[in-house]
């Protein structure tokens, strides 16, 4: 299949699932990470815009090595660049920062990855890709595993949910965006450039006042330890930020929008994991056997991209250029 055309360049198996994977375990170290700043003081803005920030800065020297062998692709990328920093990056971020403040960490995951939704019906609507029964299945089945792993019995924040919900649709425009281009703009480029734009973004914001930013110079808990503050800001920025775009990308280029959305699906375990290792917030048994659920309902979608029926259309049909999504 050609990139071009379908958004993957058809390395569809172990190589997209392992970067996938490597992308929602580093993605899911977010919440905990950014929970115990702000319980030491910190806003959702100003974990943010460090985060992207640095994350921006560590990015620069690969990045520039690969605009080498991209000549001209910076430019001709603009608009890709400037709504996935927005949107993808900036966006999604803080709204999800904001909906961790209220909710607890797989909570607040749970009702993000909500977006799948959205980009399944995206690729219905957009390009006439009724899913097929294998990805309705896998689907519900991994929706149903997410409500497990959310506590039913658990009371929700409704400024929380709210954030949640723009955090959803933040993260459908992530996947479809990140799954297009025709490879004119390297992966590890598109989230460098991403980050720099959302984190300028976000700096004029907090600048005019319209951003709430404060920090403290406090020490966290992680691990049930008190420790510098740098350490979160350090791990928010090399693993969930810096590694966990620049393989969700490369992911989303290999898979597909669809498939790489739902195998994101699994940053809600590795989060509820973490949050368990580092703020003590220990999953239950309905959790652990909602986690099954949702990998058996994520093969099942993967299953369904591999063998497409005789009348089943072409997956993710993208155009050349460059766009939101």
């Amino acid at each position: 299949m050609s990139i071009t055309r379908f958004g993957t360049d058809g390395r569809r198996g172990p190589t997209g699932i392992g970067l996938a994977l490597l992308s929602a375990a580093t993605f899911g170290t977010a919440g905990p990470f950014a929970g115990s700043l702000m319980a030491a003081g910190w806003t959702p803005g100003a974990a943010v815009t460090l985060r992207i920030g640095i994350a921006a800065l560590v990015l620069t020297v690969p990045a520039v090595v690969a605009l080498r062998k991209a000549p001209g692709a910076l430019r001709r990328s603009l608009p890709q660049i400037l709504a996935f920093g927005l949107v993808a990056v900036a966006g999604a971020q803080l709204t999800f920062f904001n909906a961790v403040k209220r909710l607890d960490v797989g909570v607040a995951l749970l009702l993000e990855y909500g977006g799948i939704l959205l980009v399944v019906v995206w690729a219905w609507l957009r390009h006439g890709q009724r899913p097929r029964r294998l990805t309705v299945v896998g689907g519900l089945a991994a929706l149903a595993g997410l409500i497990l792993v959310l506590d039913p019995g658990s009371r929700l924040d409704t400024a929380g949910v709210l954030w949640a919900a723009l955090a959803a649709v933040s993260l459908a425009v992530y996947f479809v965006m990140a799954s297009r281009g025709d490879g004119a703009l390297p992966p590890i480029v598109l989230a460098w450039s991403g980050m720099a734009v959302g984190a300028v973004a976000l700096g004029v914001f907090a600048a005019a006042g319209l951003l709430p930013f404060r920090t403290s110079g406090a020490d966290v808990t992680l691990l049930d330890r008190r420790m510098s503050w740098l350490v979160p800001i350090a791990g928010l920025s090399l693993i969930a930020a810096a590694v966990a775009y620049a393989a969700g990308i490369a992911a989303s280029r290999r898979l597909g929008a669809k498939v790489a959305s739902f195998a994101g699906l699994t940053e809600v375990l590795f989060a509820v994991v973490f949050a368990w290792l580092l703020l003590g917030q220990a999953p239950g048994a309905w959790q652990l056997a909602g986690g099954v659920v949702v990998i058996a309902g994520i093969a099942l979608v993967k299953a369904d991209e591999r063998e497409p029926g005789p009348e089943a259309p072409d997956p993710l049909p993208v155009p050349v250029a460059a766009g939101a999504g």
